[in-house]
């Protein structure tokens, strides 16, 4: 009875997800396009046994990269299917495999579009990274015999109080779960109050400490610092939001009433808003130059990042990078990437999507928290000033993530279990109708 509420909820709420879906495309064409995909319908590829992964963006595709490699070359000659949500996500994947995967986008949890989808791919195991919770189709598949494992499982207070209302419903839909491999003890004691079964849960560690750099991205960066000037201190914000911007460009401003060559790099989250961030700096006066637009000059005040996987290169080339996400209520993004590339890192007060990370990272020193505008400048400042400090932070930065790696190699372990117990359920069967 509550899954046939949440899909009577669903079907009401297709109308509102498909003029979302709509108003985006305005902005991001790739939300028009493959819609029918969202529906469960696209040419059956005669998969069979499949290994199928599903990563919603372009962050969880990053920390599932180097998992779908593993996967591949272990279960060779299967074929990897990867799915994700978002068009930029769709985007990385095929930068990252091109046709080395079979990619579609998930299909909204409706039960004749789920049904289509898993009758397409025909998985013999559904690998779900962090925090994805689908009803039907977790239902479908504990129907179908298909294991589920929810793999770099995160879920932070936060969400574990929004999921009260439907808990029980969250409890049965878990009880299709064969592994939940949480990133942190703090995560699993969380799946485990929110119902999950306690032979499920394991902490198996955050698999982004196992994201391999992009190859030449120091020398990259290396290379866009002696264009822009060596000597010059740049700072970076990454992945901001709405309501982050011009909290930004105000620190920006300070920064060069003290440093008048400082260069800031800045990087929307989203692509439809990148317009709107390099119009905002135009207006405030600044100097602008895009990535897009060709390279910063020695005279560029503000370069805003257009472009889609470009990131790191950027990282590599500033002093520190403020993540954002963090001083509006998103929960922040991806600290560990310029973590590893030394970088010291400031956040906002919001960083509940990555809790133990960033908490680790500012008490062992590699990072700070800010609780406002003023505190971003009067911060970022101070750091760029004091370069011995912005190296020491680096270098904490980079053996925090050095630290906790080891991740995907647990994560392949417990998966390898999963698909042993599997294959040995399917022979039993098997050998039983003969």
């Amino acid at each position: 009875m509550l899954r046939l509420l949440y899909t009577a909820a669903v079907y009401l709420a297709t109308p509102v997800i498909l003029g979302r879906l709509v108003a985006r495309g305005l902005h991001y064409r790739g939300y028009f396009r493959r819609w029918r995909e969202r529906f469960g319908l696209f040419p059956d590829p005669g998969l069979r046994d499949a290994i199928w992964v599903h990563a919603v963006s372009v962050g969880e595709v990053n920390a599932a990269a180097p998992l779908i490699e593993s996967l591949m070359h272990r279960y060779a000659p299967r074929t990897l299917v990867v799915t994700t949500v978002t068009p930029t996500g769709s985007e990385r994947v095929r930068k990252l495999f091109g046709e080395r995967v079979f990619h579609v986008y998930l299909p909204y949890d409706l039960p004749p579009a789920v049904r289509r989808f898993l009758d397409r791919i025909r998985p013999a195991l559904a690998v779900v990274m962090e925090t994805e919770i689908w009803p039907n189709l977790f239902h479908q598949c504990g129907r179908r015999g298909i294991p589920v494992a929810v793999v770099n499982a995160r879920l932070s207070e936060r969400s574990l109080r929004g999921y009260r209302p439907i808990r029980p419903l969250v409890r049965r839909t878990l009880g299709n779960v064969a592994l939940i491999a949480a990133q942190s003890p703090a995560d699993a004691d969380r799946y485990l109050a929110l119902g999950a079964r306690a032979e499920s849960v394991q902490v198996s560690g955050n698999l982004k400490f196992d994201t391999p750099l992009p190859k030449g991205a120091r020398e990259v960066g290396a290379a866009l610092r002696e264009r822009w000037g060596p000597a010059r201190p740049v700072w970076i914000a990454a992945s901001t939001h709405e309501g982050e911007e011009l909290a930004v460009f105000q620190a920006h401003l300070a920064i060069l009433a003290r440093m008048p060559d400082a260069l800031l790099l800045i990087a929307a989250r989203h692509p439809e808003r990148f317009h709107a961030v390099e119009q905002t700096a135009r207006s405030l006066g600044f100097a602008v130059a895009t990535h897009g637009g060709g390279d910063a000059s020695p005279e560029t005040q503000c370069l805003v990042i257009d472009a889609m996987g470009v990131l790191m290169r950027y990282f590599a080339a500033a002093d520190l990078a403020f993540v954002g996400g963090s001083l509006v209520p998103i929960g922040g993004h991806n600290v560990l990437e310029p973590a590893a590339l030394s970088k010291p890192v400031v956040v906002g007060r919001y960083t509940f999507n990555f809790e133990e990370i960033t908490h680790g990272l500012i008490e062992a020193g590699g990072a700070r928290r800010v609780a406002s505008t003023h505190e971003l400048g009067t911060t970022v400042l101070e750091l760029l000033r004091h370069p011995a400090a912005l190296t020491e932070m680096g270098a904490i930065a980079h053996a925090v993530c050095a630290r906790e790696r080891g991740a995907l190699r647990r994560t392949m372990v417990m998966l390898g279990r999963i698909v042993a117990r599997a294959r040995y359920r399917d022979e039993a069967i098997s050998a039983a109708t003969r």
